[in-house]
């Protein structure tokens, strides 16, 4: 019996004479079956031989069945098996939720929820019996206020960073139409601004990383002539001073010199053909203190415009650190980025997103506190990003601090992202994130832009429905005490209850009750990123 694991290689080679055989009475069919015999084994004869896989040789033929099967499980899994919230990593409850916003079709919900509200960790908004409704869902926050000679009034929906090469020229495209239109703001991501990004005029986020792309000289280095001869361009809204995303916190990245197009070495300021490296940490500044100086630089060199920097919290005592060298120097940041663990990325190792950098609530939180304990929360902006993709996840994050959200893969989604997960192969089948332009030439860049706005415009509208039903006004309005999360199953309590909240000024006053905070405080040096022994 366990030879039978060779049946179908017999059956293949017995195909060939038999087939022969019938083609005198019925050619066309008898030639048929002896040429798939003659192929099929062939292939278990290949297999039978080689020695580099020994499922195939003890398995001949029939093993590729199973790497067949094994290849197309994800799309098996995701359009048979998945329940509608099953989250790989969005459900497809929530990539519906975009595709009918971004078609502006209606979002309605027959029947009821299909949550089970009882769950532990259930959350919602609490409502008010003298709701409002909201005619103007433009919300609107404004960067760089009383620091910067040019402020920025920004959405409270913004594009997180995407770098052109992670994304295809369509898409890049589509998604500055869309900004443009709905007047929102598309983060570059660290590959710098390319000439796709500043082809239709929508507002743009510099995002700038380690590797300086856009703004380094021939070693590699901070270049501040060529930084600012593109920061000041009009369509250059703010600048992002990029530490770690969520994705793949602390770890840099090389692009091979094959995958360096003409198009990405012009946007990159790099050589064409050759490997780019993106080191792990900045060498513009080591220091906390010199950050803060790279940050009034930055400013200054692109005409007084907002400047931030985007992180993924890691050691607490890094983000103490840097909030003394704030208090010490007396310059700070016009906003901080904070992006989740859960945040996405092209590519990266498992084990950084999986287990590497705080969920974006917790970075969120200690943020927002150690901002507070400093009196510098009403001077900084904060922005959050990683996984969000509803009116709901962004009204959870406001009532938590947050002044303004960014999302990712949502945008993707309204580009027709299918969540394939092949973004890092270059064959994505929606041509989002290829480049190869026969993939990235069937995403039609109008039709897209058009999803884009509409996603965008959509959400909002969903937004204002949210806001107005708590009786509020403006997303700003929203306080811990709006959110209601469930301990368990007779237990429910606001998020003003549920997490610990530093009063203001209590850090400058040496009067920290919190024991992590105090803990945190003392490890930290503005003049150092270590911890203080």
């Amino acid at each position: 019996m366990s030879n039978i694991r060779y049946l179908p290689y017999a059956l293949l080679v017995l195909a060939i004479p038999s087939g022969i055989a019938l083609a005198f009475a019925m050619p066309f069919w008898g030639g048929v079956i002896a040429a798939l015999g003659a192929v099929g084994a062939a292939v278990g004869t290949y297999d039978l031989v080689q020695r580099k896989r020994a499922v195939l040789k003890n398995y001949p033929v029939l093993a590729r069945i199973r790497f067949l099967l094994e290849s197309i499980r994800p799309e098996i899994r995701q359009y048979f098996l998945e329940s509608d919230h099953e989250e790989v990593p969005f459900s497809r409850e929530q990539r519906a939720l975009v595709y009918r916003r971004s078609k502006g079709l209606e979002g309605l919900r027959p029947f009821g929820s299909l949550r089970d509200q009882h769950q532990v960790g259930h959350e919602w908004i609490n409502h008010s019996l003298m709701a409002r409704h909201l005619t103007d869902h433009d919300f609107r926050v404004t960067f760089g206020e009383g620091q910067c000679d040019k402020p920025y009034s920004a959405s409270v929906l913004n594009i997180s960073g995407m770098s052109f090469g992670a994304l295809s020229p369509n898409a890049v495209e589509a998604l500055n139409i869309g900004a443009k239109r709905g007047k929102f703001a598309q983060t570059t991501g660290e590959g710098s601004i390319s000439r796709f990004h500043t082809k239709h005029g929508g507002d743009l986020v510099w995002q700038i990383g380690s590797g300086y792309f856009g703004c380094r000289d021939e070693a590699g280095r901070f270049s501040p002539d060529a930084f600012a001869a593109r920061a000041t361009a009009d369509q250059v809204k703010m600048i992002e001073i990029k530490l770690s995303q969520g994705a793949k916190p602390g770890h840099g990245g090389i692009l091979p010199g094959a995958k360096v197009t003409a198009d990405i070495a012009e946007a990159r300021g790099i050589p064409i053909g050759v490997d780019c490296l993106s080191p792990p940490a900045h060498s513009a500044f080591s220091t906390p203190v010199e950050m803060m100086g790279f940050i009034a630089k930055l400013r200054d060199l692109s005409g007084g415009k907002p400047v931030g920097i985007k992180m993924c919290v890691g050691h607490p005592w890094e983000v103490f650190a840097i909030c003394k060298a704030m208090v010490e120097t007396g310059e700070h940041p016009d906003f901080i980025t904070i992006d989740g663990s859960e945040g996405g990325t092209g590519a990266a190792p498992a084990e950084f997103a999986d287990h590497i950098g705080a969920p974006l609530r917790e970075g969120l939180m200690l943020v927002q506190n150690v901002l507070v304990g400093l009196g510098l929360r009403d001077k900084i902006r904060l922005v959050c990003s990683a996984k969000l993709i509803s009116a709901f996840d962004m009204a959870r994050v406001f009532a938590l601090g947050a002044d303004t959200c960014n999302m990712g893969r949502g945008y993707m989604f309204s580009l027709g992202c299918i969540q394939a997960q092949t973004c890092h192969t270059g064959k994505c089948p929606t041509g989002v994130t290829s480049q190869d332009p026969g993939r990235y030439r069937a995403l039609d860049v109008n039709d897209k832009a058009a999803r884009v706005y509409q996603f965008h415009e959509n959400t909002l509208k969903a937004l204002a429905e949210t806001i107005g039903a708590s009786g509020l006004t403006h997303p700003k309005d929203l306080k811990p005490d709006h959110l209601m999360i469930r301990i368990n199953a007779r237990e429910v309590r606001s998020a003003r209850s549920q997490y610990d909240w530093v009063e203001p000024g209590e850090l400058l006053d040496h009067n920290v009750t919190h024991p992590a905070f105090a803990k945190f405080w003392d490890m930290a040096r503005a003049d150092s990123f270590a911890a203080a022994v």
